[in-house]
């Protein structure tokens, strides 16, 4: 999978199935979201055309928090976000804790814009 995305080409040249990497990377995606549906409707019974929302904005949150494109700050990200939001609803308020995620997300933007762990990338161009 890092090989395709890195460079097409040269995995086509290296005897790698590119269409068949696409799938299966599309087809574990869905599977991890299809496991991720079940779980949030077992805890959620009701189920709505918004249910999912605001956990996949928080999760979108989470990997800007650790960087686009890095799995270890995704993850870091992910651990910042729920120690945040707990925080916030523990000790502030529990209706605020939303806006106080974003608001600290709109500060982690200004400060390093790649997020925690991400690189700045010089185009070629």
């Amino acid at each position: 999978m890092l090989a395709v995305s890195e460079d097409r080409g040269a995995a086509t040249l290296m005897g790698i199935n590119v269409n068949g990497t696409i799938a299966l990377t599309f087809a574990i995606g869905s599977a991890l979201a299809a496991v991720a549906g079940v779980l949030l409707c077992s805890a959620y019974p009701s189920l709505t055309p918004y249910t999912g929302s605001m956990p996949g904005i928080k999760a979108f949150v989470a990997a800007v928090f650790g960087g686009i494109g890095s799995i270890p700050g995704a993850f870091i990200g992910g651990i910042l976000l729920g120690v945040i939001e707990i925080l916030a609803k523990a000790y502030i308020s529990s209706q605020m804790s939303d806006a106080i995620v974003f608001s600290v997300l709109i500060i982690v933007l200004l400060v390093k814009p790649t997020g925690i762990l991400g690189k700045k990338i010089n185009e070629k161009v």
